[in-house]
């Protein structure tokens, strides 16, 4: 039986927990690393793991869904659907593959071996497979390599490593209400297999349609400036904007697929050439404003609430889990880009760029333990595997760069 512990008023808690999330995050920032490492420690240090001051209570658990569901959009924000065929043409396509279906075997092979449940065996592969695309970007912005060739290889593989990722947990979340027999899976996986094929179908009729619109002019853009020109109420493009992403989330949860899979793919869809470059830019300064201001910092000081040091028992798959999710996601670069025709220079960068899981890693975590299908030992294990190749991938893709040219290709 567990003592009853006291518990402070809600939005005292809110308040103590953002500022600290803020003040942390801030310090990391200012040693030029991710900010939501020093937010996820803000969440370790209030919560159980050490002052036990703060716990998760429903109400923070609200709060920290809409940061998923914000951060998701951000991430789709970031991504131009021309930018995934561009990483599915051609040679890039090996990279794409080499670089998620390597590390998905070798999370699972580390789940068998420690004799993992299936499904915990299966998330434990699809957070080693994931590559953070925001995390990504922001590292090769400040190294000023966004634009090279190795840089530009870096985030559509990324890209399609996420996007992948996404759709594969869609099918995942829909399983675990079977008997996980294997005729169970095989059917309950086949149906939402065909759900999701049917729900990209869509998604894939709206771009070509979207497509078509675009080479008639900037009717969109026009016709959407003359609605927001008309509505009188405050904010109507980001009402707009979201009741858009909101459609495809509905659409998602009513196919039984996760609500972030219709956000991320929504998202994906806005584009400059769409709405225009204004319209575009104030979205994403009114997201980024609402999640990185206040539900961001909450959802991940929120993960540090829920991260136990002490639920880790098995120190060998805490190893093994870390040591396989570097060798598994650089290996596979490195392989995808020496068959791609990179030189092994170029190709061993690749492998270091695509490391840092960071964001989305978190947010799968998250998502597989709320819904009761990892425990809290693996979901501690998996956010000190995404704090560590976050806080790591910096300090190694600098080195991989190097001071000097050299040539990207054999």
């Amino acid at each position: 039986m567990t003592e009853p512990h006291f518990e402070l008023p809600f939005f005292t808690n809110l308040l103590i927990l953002l500022v600290a999330a803020r003040i942390f995050g801030e310090i990391f920032e200012r040693f030029k690393q991710p900010a939501m490492i020093g937010e996820i420690i803000a969440g370790i240090l209030l919560g159980p793991s050490l002052f036990n001051l703060i716990h998760r209570t429903e109400d923070i658990k609200v709060i920290s869904e809409l940061g998923v569901f914000l951060l998701v959009i951000m991430a789709g924000l970031e991504i131009n659907i021309d930018d995934i065929l561009k990483s599915m043409r051609g040679r890039n396509i090996i990279i794409s593959l080499m670089a998620f279906f390597i590390p998905i075997g070798g999370g699972i092979a580390v789940g068998y071996i420690f004799n993992q449940d299936i499904m915990t065996t299966v998330f434990i592969g699809l957070c080693v497979a994931i590559t953070a695309l925001p995390v990504s970007i922001r590292i090769l912005m400040d190294l000023g390599k966004i634009k090279t060739e190795v840089g530009q290889r870096i985030i559509s593989v990324a890209i399609f490593d996420d996007v992948l990722a996404l759709s594969i947990l869609g099918v995942l979340l829909t399983l675990k209400n079977t008997d996980m027999s294997a005729i169970s899976i095989l059917k309950a996986g086949s149906f939402s297999l065909l759900k999701l094929i049917i729900f990209i179908t869509l998604l894939t009729v709206a771009y070509f349609l979207i497509k078509k619109l675009l080479k008639k002019g900037n009717y969109i853009q026009e016709s959407l400036d003359k609605l927001v020109s008309l509505l009188k109420g405050k904010e109507p493009l980001f009402a707009l904007f979201f009741a858009f992403v909101l459609l495809f989330s509905t659409m998602t949860e009513n196919l039984g697929l996760h609500f972030i899979v219709g956000a991320f793919f929504a998202s994906m869809l806005i584009s400059e050439s769409l709405i225009g470059k204004h319209n575009l830019k104030a979205i994403e300064t009114t997201t980024s404003n609402m999640a990185m201001g206040f539900l961001a910092p909450i959802f991940f000081a929120g993960i540090g609430l829920e991260f136990n040091i002490s639920s880790i028992a098995n120190i060998g798959l805490l190893l093994a889990v870390i040591a396989v999710s570097y060798l598994s996601k650089i290996s596979g670069g490195f392989l995808g880009g020496t068959l791609a025709g990179l030189s092994k220079r170029a190709s061993l960068t690749l492998g270091i760029g695509l490391n840092a899981r960071g964001i989305m890693e978190l947010v799968i975590a998250n998502i597989a333990y709320r819904e009761k299908l990892i425990n809290q030992e693996v979901f501690s294990i998996l956010v000190i595997m995404g704090v560590l190749t976050t806080l790591t991938t910096p300090l190694m893709l600098k080195r991989a760069f190097g001071k000097t040219d050299w040539k990207i290709f054999r």
